[in-house]
């Protein structure tokens, strides 16, 4: 399992559930938890899997703007 940063300001990490986790929480496989750091404590939050609606607009909108995100990439952004 591989911690991804959010961002430096929101102090927080994304963590894909185990299918155990899921189960252990009532929620869909798939999901994730999102960890904040804050003032010497963790708080947590779950967020459902993408819908396929969801990963569609995602597709659609680095299609129709491939350019751009070559170029932030590129900027390292």
């Amino acid at each position: 399992m591989t911690l991804t940063q959010i961002t430096p300001k929101d102090e927080g990490w994304v963590v894909p559930m185990t299918p155990e986790m899921a189960h252990a929480a009532r929620v869909a496989e798939g999901s994730y938890v999102v960890l904040y750091v804050k003032e010497g404590s963790i708080t947590a939050e779950i967020l459902p899997p993408a819908t396929e609606e969801m990963k569609q607009s995602v597709r659609r909108f680095a299609e129709r703007n491939a350019d751009f995100l070559e170029e932030m990439k590129r900027l390292g952004d």
